[in-house]
């Protein structure tokens, strides 16, 4: 019986929940936390290339730049002001970008195939009973991976995680309430089953874990539950946020998903202390959006997007990868940001950094069909 099953046949109450997040436990001073946007981010709003007089003309209703209270950069970029908070990392060297990136989806835009391939980090989808995600092949690979291997937390069922290495799924707001007497004749009843008594041990354990202080806000108590396990025995967390569709009056649209990845991404700072600065963050998104706004003063679904990085392990206060530039002639298919590199070779390289992998074993194992390329240094 896996944990989940375990929990379900004590009848846990459970409430929406909306942020999805995932752990895996190994050994080791590096920490991996992968956040997935979903809806396709517009990469070209929260990192604004301002610098480019094209881009105010595509986007006319757009408030862009410095000139717009967005903060300033590096001359070119400006970062998008609802993510001012993060300035000071910026200058801190603890948050970076990488510019026109993608996964290799191309061409039909779906929100569901796009991010099964960014979960699968796969060259193209193989069929569903065949899929695994790449940070439980990570798993798989990391020297020494031990115990609990990998936590699902959430009710969404993160894909990236999926695969043969062990894993179980836990929800904050699920509670498993036992008296010590009752928890005790557990224990007892399954004391000479060996499988049986794992799995109601790991659910006592689990059960008494704290998802974070009652004053934060569902979103930043599942970072600071996060921050939690990567203070013990997790050393690779991925969770995900949504709202990033925007189609529609993107300009207001977009402020609450970046305010939830600011505070999210504080919460997890502050709750990490001294381990933030062996942490690295890659927030990703399945595709971008087109360089144009539509009449609804949105974007439609793209290609080229952009990755946030953030930790203390990351190389800071830079913008990586080529700008492509946003005239017609450089854009893929006359609408979307030209993709410079794979993001994948991005993750590659950190995680050779954080947990001392090769390049054999990324290209072929955890990243099938990857060129990592040069390394960027990603990480400090």
């Amino acid at each position: 019986m896996d944990r989940r099953a375990f929990l379900i046949g004590c009848s846990l109450a459970a409430s929406p929940l909306v942020t999805p997040v995932s752990f895996a436990a190994a050994p080791g001073d590096g920490r991996l936390v992968v956040v997935i946007l979903r809806g396709a981010m517009d990469g070209l709003d929260i990192l604004q290339p301002y610098g480019d007089p094209v881009l105010a003309g595509l986007r006319p209703s757009f408030e862009i730049g410095p000139a717009a209270g967005n903060p300033d950069l590096d001359g070119f970029h400006a970062l998008h002001r609802s993510l001012a908070p993060l300035t000071s990392w910026w200058t801190g060297g603890d948050l970076a970008f990488a510019q026109a990136v993608s996964t290799p989806y191309r061409g039909k835009r779906s929100h569901f195939d796009g991010q099964d391939l960014l979960e699968a980090g796969t060259p193209g989808l193989l069929p569903l009973s065949q899929r695994d995600g790449w940070l439980n092949r990570l798993v798989g690979v990391v020297p020494g991976a031990h115990g609990r291997t990998a936590f699902a937390i959430g009710r969404e069922n993160m894909k990236i995680l999926r695969g043969e290495a062990a894993h179980s799924r836990w929800a904050p707001d699920a509670r498993l309430e036992l008296s010590a007497a009752t928890a005790d004749l557990l224990r007892h009843v399954y004391h000479d089953d060996s499988l049986f008594r794992r799995s109601a041990q790991e659910a006592l354990i689990l059960s008494a874990e704290d998802p974070g202080s009652a004053d934060l806000k569902p979103h930043e108590a599942l970072f600071d539950f996060a921050a939690t396990q990567l203070r013990a025995d997790a050393r690779i967390a991925a969770l995900s946020i949504g709202g990033w569709d925007t189609h529609q009056s993107q300009a207001a649209r977009i402020r609450q998903p970046l305010e939830r990845l600011a505070t999210g991404l504080a919460a997890l700072r502050q709750g990490l202390g001294p381990y933030w600065d062996r942490t690295a963050v890659l927030a990703v998104t399945e595709f971008g959006r087109t360089v144009r706004e539509n009449g609804t003063k949105g974007t439609d679904h793209g290609t080229g997007g952009t990755l946030l990085l953030a930790g203390g392990a990351i190389r800071g206060g830079r913008v990586l990868g080529a700008y492509p530039g946003l005239a017609e002639s450089d854009l893929l298919d006359g609408r979307d940001v030209m993709p410079m590199r794979d993001v994948r070779a991005y993750a590659a390289w950190a995680m050779a950094g954080l947990f001392g992998l090769g390049r054999y074993e990324l290209e072929t194992t955890v990243f099938p069909g990857l060129e990592m390329g040069e390394d960027p240094n990603v990480l400090a």
